[in-house]
């Protein structure tokens, strides 16, 4: 499912790396979508709407959508303790890079909804722009092989994995840099279902 890395926390992820140790093969890819280009190609008309929107981001969302047929059970895997630890946050739906100053939709996976839009409005607004941003023409698969490393930055590309068989190994090794976010002190203490 296509997602930021740590979207889900007040300082979400600046950039992560993957290394691949051992690979299937056939599948297992990963895909990024540029959201620096999705941008760009947005009609004027959509980049004024989204110009100051914020979405709420939150981890048991994205969870609970994840396991909508219940195979799994969130609190089994984590601690009441760790999920408090998670309460959702806000996050601008355009961000704009530091240093280049380009502009990028922020959605994902772990944005639930819209603040100041009705729940079901935003998160159809959020669907369309994820489904916009993932078009072919904005989207790089990565072919893994043995000893491959990919670097990506999180604010500017959205990631996904893609299934493999099960049946063969398939070893990676994740880094992930925390990033900081100016004028972000807000943390929503209330859950959305």
């Amino acid at each position: 499912v296509w997602h930021t890395d740590s979207s889900f926390k007040v300082v979400p992820a600046l950039g992560s790396a993957l290394s691949a140790r051992e690979v299937p093969p056939e599948g297992g890819e990963t895909e990024f979508a540029d959201m620096r280009a999705a941008y760009d190609a947005l009609d004027d008309g959509k980049k004024q709407l989204i110009q100051d929107l914020t979405s709420v981001h939150s981890f048991i969302y994205s969870q609970r959508q994840m396991n909508s047929d219940g195979r799994y059970n969130l609190t089994a895997v984590m601690s009441d303790e760790e999920l408090e630890a998670l309460p959702p946050v806000q996050h601008p739906m355009i961000r704009v890079h530091p240093e280049s100053g380009r502009k990028a939709i922020y959605v994902g996976r772990h944005a639930s909804h819209i603040v100041g839009l009705p729940i079901e409005e935003g998160r159809a607004l959020i669907k369309e722009l994820n489904e916009f941003a993932t078009q072919p023409e904005f989207v790089y698969r990565h072919h893994w092989r043995t000893n491959d490393l990919v670097m990506w930055d999180n604010r500017m590309v959205m990631h996904r994995g893609r299934a493999y068989d099960p049946r063969y190994k398939r070893v990676m090794h994740r880094t992930t840099v925390a990033g900081h976010v100016e004028n972000n002190p807000w943390v929503v203490r209330k859950q959305v279902a």
